[in-house]
Formats: structure tokens, C-alpha cells, sequence
């Protein structure tokens, strides 16, 4: 597996992560706890170094089978999780950046995680009520006190990753991006690369969509929040399959797969971005991995920007208000 550095902050991770959320959650029932132990274990046999989680998962659980999958590997692998979302008492989710709650909350991570330090520590939405710098200062504090190794952002805004960075260098920000989710392209990654900050891209296979395997008739689990995600209606998954078929075409003549090709070309973008795919399925993380080894040539990233400018992606990435919580 070949290695990737975020920026110039030295923390140095598989050029490919995993994303370990739906695991435990969001695309639909939980997987068997032994198999997803197995599963995460043979992650690292297979080179990846690189896992991402978050307090939320769960909540809680998500954590807890990363802490004990990876507890063998202690010191071989870089683990990043989340702070400033909780469940409010009805079920919905809160933001909750305040120093005191990071403190606490760094507390129940250690535990869970069975480390002395967490390797990458992001806040997990940008909370409009508490100051980016007094969050930056929170984690700078943990970072003196050994807790923490490197401060993250997931889906700020620039202006609030300067203030940030202004206060606590910050090592890695996650955001979604992918051949169906582009916006980054045109603030955050000139910003990223001018202060030296990596990119690690969540949802790099579309939340699936990438991968081919799924059309307009595909039915989600009740439990699958692709379920309330616009760009899922079987009209919008019906009009986007022109993004699927100029994969599979570059895919066949380079002998691989849509998803192959999909994250390919995200690694092809800057030396300093590491998607994080995440799956439940041993053929898939096999395939998924397998993408580190293809190579797009310059025509080949030409032909698809080419194709890519043509095609005009149906539907939000978000429902409305999952959307107004990022890029603050």
C-alpha cells in the first residue's frame, strides 16, 4: 500500500482510509460485530492505516468496534474520530461545540477507542454558536496535554478554516467529494494546498452510486438515510446513471471497476487527499484497495473531465436542513 502525508503536518497514513460509520449505522442494521472485527483486521493486513469514526456512530457503538478491532494494532495505525454532535433526548442529533463538552467528550473517545491519544480529532459540523477559535483552542489544549495528536475540520467553510488554523494548526479536513460531488474544487482545495492541509473525502463512491451497483430500482433498508437523500429518488438515480456509464467505459479498457476508477481519479487529484470508502464487504474492500495500484494517465483524466462537464447530476446531496450545517 502506498503512504500519503497531509500537507506538512507529518502525520503520514495509507494512501487509501476506511470509513468505518457504516459499520454500525446509517446504511441501515448494524453488521455482525465478529464479522466487522474480521473485517477491519484484514484492512490492515492489507495495508491501510487509516481508519475514521465519530462519537455519534451509533452512538457510541461505532467506537467501540474500532477500539477492539484495532487494539492489536496499536501504534501502527492512525485512528480519527469525531466531536460536537450528540443525540438530543428525542433521537435527533445536537451540535455541541463547547470547550467543556470537547473535554468530556475526548474522555469517552480515549476510552472507547483503547488509546492513550487520538491520532486525528475533528469536529464533526461547524457549530455556529461557539467560536471556531475557542474550539481550536479546546483541542489545542488536549494536544498539549498528549490527548490529541492532530486537529481536523469536517465541511467548514474557508474563512472558518483560517480562523482555525490561526489558533491550532490544522492537520487533515474532511469533506465529501467525488466525480458526483465537485464543489470542493472551487474554494477548499486551492485554500487546503496553500496552507498545507490534507483532504480526506467522505462518501469518495457517492454513497454507493459510484460503484454501478446501484439503479432506479434498487430499494434502501427503512433505516438507510439514503432514503431521505434527494439525489436517491429513483428519478434522480435514473438520470444520473450517464455518470455510471462514462465510468464503466474507462473501467473496461483499464481493466477495473466504476468504483475502481471513481476513487483512481479522486487519488489523482492532489498528492495529499485520502478518500476514506467505507464498506461491510470483504470483496468490496479488496476491490476498493485494488484502486491504489490504477493508473489514469493525463488523457485518461482529460477524457473524463471532458465527459463529466457534459453530464448535469440530478438532485441534493442533502435534504435542506442536513445541508445548512455545513460550510460555515
Amino acid at each position: 500500500m502506498k503512504k500519503r502525508k497531509f500537507g506538512k503536518s507529518g502525520l503520514e497514513v495509507s494512501a487509501l482510509g476506511l470509513g468505518c460509520m457504516g459499520m454500525s449505522y446509517g446504511y441501515g442494521p448494524a453488521g455482525d460485530k465478529l464479522e466487522m472485527i474480521a473485517l477491519i483486521r484484514k484492512a490492515v493486513e492489507l495495508g491501510v492505516t487509516f481508519f475514521d469514526t465519530a462519537e455519534v456512530y451509533g452512538p457510541f457503538t461505532n467506537e467501540e468496534l474500532v477500539g477492539e478491532a484495532l487494539a492489536p494494532f496499536r501504534g501502527r495505525v492512525a485512528i480519527a474520530t469525531k466531536f460536537g454532535i450528540k443525540h438530543g433526548p428525542s433521537g435527533q442529533q445536537v451540535q455541541d461545540s463547547r470547550p467543556e463538552e470537547i473535554k468530556q467528550s475526548i474522555e469517552g473517545s480515549l476510552k472507547r477507542l483503547r488509546v492513550d491519544a487520538i491520532d486525528l480529532y475533528y469536529q464533526h459540523r461547524v457549530d455556529p454558536k461557539v467560536p471556531i477559535e475557542d474550539v481550536a483552542g479546546a483541542v489545542r489544549d488536549l494536544i498539549r496535554e498528549g490527548k490529541v495528536k492532530h486537529f481536523g475540520l469536517s465541511e467548514p467553510g474557508v474563512k472558518t478554516i483560517r480562523r482555525a488554523h490561526a489558533v491550532q494548526p490544522v492537520t487533515a479536513i474532511q469533506s465529501e467529494y467525488s466525480l458526483w460531488w465537485r464543489r470542493p474544487e472551487a474554494e477548499l482545495l486551492p485554500t487546503l494546498e496553500e496552507l498545507g492541509i490534507g483532504l480526506v473525502p467522505f462518501s469518495p463512491l457517492g454513497k454507493g452510486f459510484l460503484t454501478g451497483k446501484i439503479d432506479e430500482k434498487t430499494t434502501f433498508d427503512k433505516s438507510d438515510f439514503r432514503n431521505i437523500v434527494p439525489r436517491f429518488t429513483p428519478e434522480a438515480r435514473k438520470a444520473n446513471q450517464a455518470l455510471i456509464d462514462l465510468l464503466r467505459t474507462i473501467a473496461d479498457r483499464k481493466k477495473a471497476t466504476p468504483a475502481q476508477i471513481a476513487l483512481a481519479w479522486l487519488l489523482a487529484q492532489k498528492a495529499w487527499i485520502v478518500p476514506i470508502p467505507g464498506t461491510t464487504k470483504l470483496s468490496r474492500l479488496e476491490e476498493n484497495i485494488g484502486a491504489v495500484a490504477v493508473e489514469l494517465a493525463s488523457e485518461d483524466l482529460r477524457e473524463i473531465e471532458s465527459a463529466v462537464s457534459k453530464i448535469a447530476i440530478q438532485g441534493e446531496r442533502y435534504p435542506e436542513a442536513l445541508e445548512k450545517r455545513t460550510g460555515l
